[in-house]
């Protein structure tokens, strides 16, 4: 029978990888994979919202990933003590937390870099060559492919989306023997699907589909993920909706933890904003943070020292309410999240993450720093994909992605490109559909290994291709 807790892994009948001691569940296990795998590591170079910089305080992808695992974890055993009961008839410790702490910290593995302004740029590239580069072999050149790729497909390129590549890279880029990627459980790989339809089925009128969250080149896993574990398209799985509230969390007050960390604002500063928004000024968080700051102020602590303990309980106070407030909402909903018709994020209507989050946009998002690093980002990206495009593209044999390249430069290109990806490029032609046509895979080529690079290898290539004389 399908279980949306199956342990089965693609390729197997069966799951065959069990602990000899039975310490470790396959949904432990996957945890394990995660945890020791390379792009795991390359998230420390992948930048939160700040610029990577000397005050190492300041969050990466890497610490905002384990933090929304660590939150995540947390919801889920609140949860389950909240209801009195098993979390819908699996166990806490080798179930529910492993998977949360799983998809937590893959949750953004796919983002290229310099985060969502990355995705802006991927995208933009495409759009700009979008009247040739689905259907015709060059720029400028009539000749027109004999396998385009398809109208319903175009929105994976124009509109790239780091949860899509994600999936992409735990069962298809990681090295293995079976091709599998990380060989991760089908329960795993369900809960991982954040938006859960193709770029097909997209609405942006639906909070849940309102992006896609797998590639047509991964529908094959999806299909067998599907089967394994009785979900369908648009349907979540029930841990997604709390792994998506812990990234609300982690957005709405610990990247305002960063702006204070950076001294753009006070501690004080914030309190003061949220005691004057009627979002937030009823909350019995924002209450109790002020009566702390009070005796703060009168401990005669240094200023530097006062600040610091200010910071530790906003984000402890308002961490707390908010996985409250996530806890019942799903709790409030766990028989329409079970029925698979639930439709509404945990956070939405929660109005003191609603207020955090404004004061993220405003101090954050939209400082003058983190707005100069993401047009260079977009320059880079930009380069890049012009680079590497032409060292996929500039070959002998068109039908034959692994031909020899035409000139120098397409050598050099096609040289620094990850073997592992060639290797996922040429067995993609090995299947049939609109997956296997030689321009989708080369546009899905482009795209793993720009959206694979960390900021500073980005920065650093980018430099060095544009001293390379045409």
């Amino acid at each position: 029978m399908s279980s949306i807790w199956s342990t089965a892994r693609w390729g197997r009948a069966s799951s065959s990888d069990s602990d000899p001691r039975g310490w470790r569940s396959f949904f432990q296990q996957d945890y394990d994979r995660l945890l020791f795998s390379t792009p795991v590591r390359r998230l420390a170079d992948k930048t939160q919202v700040w610029p990577m910089e000397e005050n190492d305080g300041v969050r990466t992808r890497l610490t905002h990933s384990h933090e929304v695992a660590n939150l995540a974890r947390s919801i889920g055993s609140r949860i389950t003590a909240d209801r009195g009961s098993s979390f819908f008839g699996a166990d806490l410790h080798t179930h529910v937390q492993p998977v949360l702490l799983a998809i937590g910290l893959a949750h953004d593995l796919g983002n290229p870099p310099f985060g969502h302004q990355g995705e802006a740029a991927i995208g933009k590239w495409f759009s700009q060559r979008s009247d040739w580069i689905f259907t015709h072999k060059m720029e400028g050149h009539e000749a027109q492919l004999q396998k385009p790729v398809p109208p319903h497909l175009h929105r994976e390129f124009l509109k790239f989306d780091g949860n899509p590549q994600g999936f992409r890279l735990v069962t298809r880029l990681q090295t293995n023997v079976d091709h599998a990627g990380l060989h991760l459980t089908a329960g795993t790989l369900a809960a991982l699907l954040k938006y859960p339809v193709s770029a097909s089925n997209v609405d942006p009128d639906h909070l849940v589909n309102k992006k896609f969250g797998y590639f047509e080149s991964e529908r094959e896993i999806v299909d067998w993920v599907r089967a394994e574990t009785g979900m369908a398209e648009g349907e979540r799985h029930p841990l997604t909706w709390i792994m998506e509230a812990c990234d609300d969390i982690a957005y709405s007050i610990l990247d305002v933890d960063d702006v204070m960390k950076k001294k753009i604002i006070s501690p004080d500063d914030v309190l003061a904003i949220l005691l004057h928004d009627p979002r937030s000024s009823s909350s019995g968080a924002v209450m109790k943070t002020r009566d702390r700051f009070a005796k703060v102020q009168a401990s005669g602590r240094d200023a530097d020292v006062a600040r610091d303990i200010k910071i530790g309980y906003l984000r402890a106070y308002l961490i707390e309410e908010l996985i409250q407030e996530a806890s019942k909402s799903f709790v409030a909903s766990s028989d329409a999240i079970l029925a698979k018709t639930h439709n509404t994020p945990l956070m939405e209507d929660v109005a003191l993450c609603s207020a955090l989050k404004d004061v993220a946009k405003k101090h954050a998002f939209a400082n003058p720093s983190v707005l100069k690093m993401e047009a260079i980002g977009a320059a880079a990206l930009d380069g890049l994909m012009t680079f590497f495009w032409r060292s996929i593209s500039d070959r002998k044999d068109f039908d034959d992605i692994g031909s020899r390249r035409n000139g120098a430069l397409a050598k050099y290109g096609w040289s620094i490109v990850s073997s592992n990806y060639i290797e996922e490029a040429g067995r993609s032609g090995l299947g049939s559909g609109d997956a296997s046509a030689m321009r989708y895979r080369e546009l899905r080529l482009l795209t793993d290994m720009v959206s694979g690079m960390t900021d500073s290898f980005a920065l650093k290539l980018w430099k060095q291709t544009k001293e390379i004389p045409e």
